[in-house]
C-alpha cells in the first residue's frame, strides 16, 4: 500500500535565495523542494548547493527534499554527493527517462552514504518518460514519488496551455496508472499563473479528481487552497465514518449508505479518507 503521508502541497523554493529559504520556515506547505536546478543561475550553483544542504534540518517535521540538477549537467554528480551527505527526506531528480537512470541515481546515493530515509523522487516530464512510467516507478524501492513536470512535457509535445489541460491528460493518466500499479505517490505539476487563483483552484480540483496525491507549487499563495482541496472535507469524513460503521454493523446482507450500495472497495476508500484526515491533523 502507498505510504500515507500528507503531500497535498509541495512548494519549490529557490536554493540560491537565503531569504526565501528562511521564509519557508513559516509557510504551511506539507513538503518543500529546495531547488538547485531551474531557480539557480549557473554561477550560483555551488553556493546554492552548500546553502541548501546546510538548511535541510531547519524545517521541523516537514518533509524537506533537494532538487538536484539533471543527469546530463556538469553539476549533477556533485549535487548527488552533497545531497547524500545532507540526508534530506528525498532527492528530486529532473527528467528521469528510464529504469537504468533510477538505478544509477540509487547507486550514487548509496556510494555517497545517503541514509536509508533519503528517498528518490523522480520527475517524469518527457514523452519517453510517460511511455516508460511503470518501468521507472518500479525500478527501485527507494523511489517513492513520481513528480509530474508539466511545463517540460507541454514544451516537448508542442502543446498549448489551455484550461482543462486537454493536451497533457494522456501523459498524466499514464503516469497515474504507473504510480497506482507500483504503489507509489504521484504529485501533479505546477500552475504557472500565480495571480490566477480561480484557475489554480480549478486545476487542483481536477488533479484531485484524477487521483493525484498533491500538487507541486511555485508560490506561497498557492499553499492554502491546495491544502484545502487535497484534504478530505468534513462531508467526506462524515460519510466515510458512516460507511465504515454501517459495514461493520451489518453482519451479512446488502449494506447501503445514503441510498447507495456499499462494498469492500468503498470501505477501503473510506478508511483511506480517515487515515489521510488524521495525517493532515497531526
Amino acid at each position: 500500500m502507498t505510504e500515507l503521508k500528507p503531500r497535498r502541497s509541495v512548494l519549490y523554493m529557490p536554493g540560491a535565495n537565503e531569504r526565501a529559504l528562511e521564509k519557508a520556515k513559516t509557510i504551511p506547505a506539507d513538503a518543500l523542494i529546495l531547488d538547485l536546478e531551474d531557480a539557480v543561475a549557473p554561477d550560483a550553483k555551488e553556493a546554492a548547493r552548500e546553502r541548501v544542504c546546510a538548511a535541510v534540518g531547519n524545517y521541523g517535521s516537514r518533509e524537506v527534499t533537494i532538487r538536484v540538477n539533471g543527469l546530463d549537467t556538469e553539476w549533477h554528480d556533485a549535487d548527488l554527493r552533497a545531497a547524500a551527505s545532507a540526508g534530506p527526506a528525498a532527492v528530486v531528480v529532473p527528467k528521469v527517462n528510464s529504469a537504468s537512470e533510477v538505478h544509477n541515481i540509487e547507486r550514487a546515493l548509496e556510494l555517497g552514504g545517503a541514509p536509508e530515509h533519503t528517498k528518490i523522487w523522480a520527475m517524469v516530464e518527457t514523452p519517453v518518460a510517460m511511455l516508460h512510467a511503470e518501468e521507472i516507478a518500479a525500478a527501485s524501492e527507494r523511489l517513492t514519488v513520481l513528480v509530474m513536470g508539466t511545463n517540460d512535457l507541454a514544451k516537448e509535445l508542442h502543446a498549448e496551455f489551455v484550461p482543462g489541460r486537454g493536451p497533457l491528460l494522456g501523459g498524466l493518466s499514464l503516469c497515474l496508472l504507473a504510480a497506482r500499479a507500483t504503489g507509489k505517490v504521484i504529485l501533479d505539476g505546477v500552475y504557472n499563473d500565480v495571480k490566477d487563483l480561480p484557475g489554480f483552484e480549478e486545476e487542483c480540483v481536477q488533479g484531485r479528481q484524477y487521483g493525484f496525491d498533491g500538487k507541486t507549487l511555485i508560490h506561497p499563495g498557492q499553499v492554502e487552497p491546495c491544502n484545502r482541496i487535497f484534504a478530505p472535507s468534513e462531508a467526506e469524513i462524515d460519510r466515510s465514518r458512516r460507511i465504515i460503521e454501517a459495514f461493520e454493523n451489518a453482519g451479512s446482507g446488502v449494506v447501503t449508505v445514503d441510498g447507495r450500495m456499499i462494498e469492500n472497495l468503498h470501505v477501503d476508500n473510506a478508511r483511506r479518507v480517515l487515515a489521510l484526515a488524521e495525517a493532515v491533523k497531526s
